[in-house]
């Protein structure tokens, strides 16, 4: 997911640069870092957060919670400082004392991540008001910008597709809102818009998958990507989903009148085919790259293995995961905060221990990648606050390691460029 995130970003910065884009759209790239060349205190990572630092923070904190810490205050300060006065998030801004205006690229990806991130720490925060403010105003400006057809784009306007549609969806379960009746003002909600990237069992390619978007011509094409986040969209639920049961090999299934449901398990089901093959999904060569060799993806791998966890596959998601605890502690260390974030919700979807993840301890590696959080605190207090308030589910990791899972219905039983 954050591969096609970071590459959507980099595409509108560059059609900005050329003078291409629609009227309101930057002049230039964003700056990476401010002025003095250094990153600003309180952010997760070490590289270049243009593209991706609303995005890294965030899952940073989904993540923390899932293991039982709470960010830094500043943190999640920095967080709250990058939104826009009309509620919106770009996917990073260096002068976050400068006010947004027209130029500065909105992303609903960034902000929907940021509303799930910041309902999910604002109890322990340090001010829970101002918290509880930024998700109410990131919902509104996400109802303001969605599309007629009841989805969402990157970009506010653009055309609607399944990644940006699902990752809003996640937003809107984990603050409570029920995805179906946050529809646009033609009637229509994020389902309609996921259905209409839904491709049927009879597709010969990518029987149950969901496409990106249609091409020019209209055709769908299957996307291992996109069909792990309309997954989780589809079953009503975020990137922090548990493990549903019963646990059985999902079925493609094509109904007269599909479901969001039906469509999410069709999804899984060409999820766990395509894992079947090598374990793991490949990133498919950049157009115009000389090598066009098939790397694997081990973003898209960890989603996929939440997806299936969250329809019930958890035995098809396994192998996966353990190919991830064999291969990725260096693509981990070397994309960052985010990475290690979407290991430790796979770890979580299949109740495995992401402190002994293969050789690695990714809670340490991602509390290390930012301001020393909080220790875990697991009084029943701080977990009936996340569960009831928030609509995010805890998993506490203590001492020794024991797991302890919190679940809570329709939110949980639920980020790309």
């Amino acid at each position: 997911m954050n591969t096609v995130r970071r590459a959507a970003a980099a595409a509108l910065a560059a059609v900005a640069v050329l003078g291409t884009g629609a009227a309101g759209q930057a002049s230039a790239a964003p700056s990476p870092t401010p002025s003095t060349g250094k990153l600003p205190a309180g952010l997760y990572g070490t590289k270049d957060p243009t593209y991706d630092g609303v995005w890294r923070q965030s899952l940073s904190f989904l993540a923390q919670r899932a293991t039982g810490y709470q960010p830094a205050d500043q943190a999640v300060e920095w967080l709250l400082g990058q939104q826009c006065d009309d509620g919106a998030f770009p996917s990073y801004r260096a002068d976050a004392a400068k006010a947004c205006d027209a130029k500065t690229m909105r992303d609903t990806n960034a902000t929907a991540a940021a509303v799930q991130a910041l309902a999910a720490v604002r109890r322990q925060s340090a001010a829970p008001e101002k918290a509880d403010q930024a998700v109410k105003a990131g919902t509104d400006w996400l109802k303001s910008v969605q599309n007629k057809d009841g989805g969402w784009g990157y970009s506010a306007g653009g055309a609607s597709d399944a990644n940006s549609t699902s990752v809003v969806v996640g937003a809107l379960a984990a603050t409570g809102v029920r995805p179906g009746e946050f529809t646009s003002a033609e009637g229509r909600s994020p389902y309609d818009a996921l259905l209409a990237f839904a491709l049927p069992c009879t597709d010969k390619e990518g029987p149950g998958a969901f496409a990106y978007q249609p091409d020019k011509a209209g055709k769908l094409f299957a996307n291992a990507d996109a069909t792990a986040a309309a997954t989780l969209a589809g079953l009503g639920k975020s990137m922090v989903a548990t493990k549903a049961s019963p646990d059985q090999a999902p079925a493609c299934t094509d109904l007269s009148k599909p479901t969001p449901e039906r469509a999410a398990l069709n999804g899984a089901s060409y999820l766990a085919k395509t894992l079947a093959k090598t374990h793991h999904l490949v990133q498919p060569p950049m157009p115009g790259a000389t090598d066009t060799t098939e790397q694997p993806d081990f973003g898209n791998t960890a989603d996929a293995v939440v997806a299936l966890s969250a329809a019930g596959a958890s035995k098809q998601a396994l192998p996966a995961l353990e190919w991830l605890e064999k291969n990725s502690a260096s693509w981990a260390k070397e994309s960052g905060p985010a990475a290690y974030a979407q290991l430790i919700l796979a770890a979580r979807a299949t109740e495995t221990d992401p402190r002994k993840f293969g050789s690695v301890d990714l809670v340490e590696q991602l509390n290390a990648a930012g301001p020393a959080p909080k220790s875990p605190d697991t009084s029943a207090s701080s977990t009936t606050s996340d569960d009831e308030d928030s609509g995010f589910d805890v998993w506490w990791i203590i001492g020794i390691g024991t797991v302890v899972g919190v679940g809570i219905g329709f939110l949980v039983s639920g980020r790309k460029k």
